[in-house]
């Protein structure tokens, strides 16, 4: 479990040799460590690579329920996140909630964020990695974030698509996801345009009728999931 061992502290890196006490500390910046943040940083075990040391869960080298129950490892992670926010010019405002804002640097990195698209995989794993390994109240807040830096806010033009298409629906919770849905179609322009979860759900936008335990509407919850990733797929 070379993913777990890394954020134990216990391997560097490879190859350049970076230890993640290192960026805990402060000691290191993600411009001089591009292995990390490519290899290592919120990449633990969600993608594929010819690097040996991304390890696929679903294949089960690297339980979660491992790394869950390791304080070190999961410090580390809130450490290494923090890092990659501040690389995208976002802070994390509340450790508790997840809530995030503006950083000081923001214009120069939203810049970045602006010519590098790739970027935007990037944070597609972040987001998976945060609801995989423990921190899944930390992902609304960031797709939220983004969705009012795009939708309301009208910057990082290169980002909203992925943030329709891909980051809402890395949210695990699935109430958290049907809200971000609905805080997305209210800001998106022109409505007729929105295609990201059914028409029987956007007609309950409309209303103001949001399933309650006082409204109740024969609307399973899984719709939003089910219908939404096959209209997203028709469309792409």
């Amino acid at each position: 479990m070379p993913n777990l061992q890394f954020y134990r502290g216990q391997i560097p890196s490879s190859p350049d040799g970076t230890s993640s006490s290192f960026f805990e500390q402060g000691k290191c910046s993600l411009h001089t460590a591009f292995t990390y943040i490519i290899h290592y940083l919120l990449t633990v075990g969600l993608e594929t690579n010819e690097n040996v040391f991304i390890i696929v869960l679903n294949d089960n080298p690297l339980p979660p329920q491992a790394f869950l129950e390791d304080g070190t490892a999961k410090q580390r992670l809130v450490a290494s996140y923090k890092l990659m926010l501040d690389f995208y010019g976002i802070e994390l405002s509340n450790d508790i909630t997840g809530e995030v804002k503006l950083a000081n640097n923001w214009r120069e990195r939203f810049d970045n964020l602006e010519r590098n698209t790739h970027n935007n995989l990037r944070i597609t794993r972040i987001l998976k990695c945060l609801g995989t390994l423990g921190f899944p109240h930390y992902q609304a807040p960031l797709v939220r974030f983004f969705l009012e830096q795009t939708l309301v806010k009208d910057k990082l033009y290169n980002v909203k698509e992925s943030a329709l298409n891909y980051f809402i629906f890395a949210v695990i919770d699935k109430q958290e996801r049907r809200n971000i849905v609905k805080y997305a179609y209210a800001h998106y322009e022109p409505k007729h345009e929105f295609v990201w979860c059914p028409k029987t759900i956007q007609s309950i936008f409309r209303g103001e009728t949001f399933p309650d335990d006082d409204n109740p509407i024969d609307l399973k919850q899984d719709d939003i999931d089910d219908n939404t990733a096959s209209e997203v797929s028709d469309v792409m």
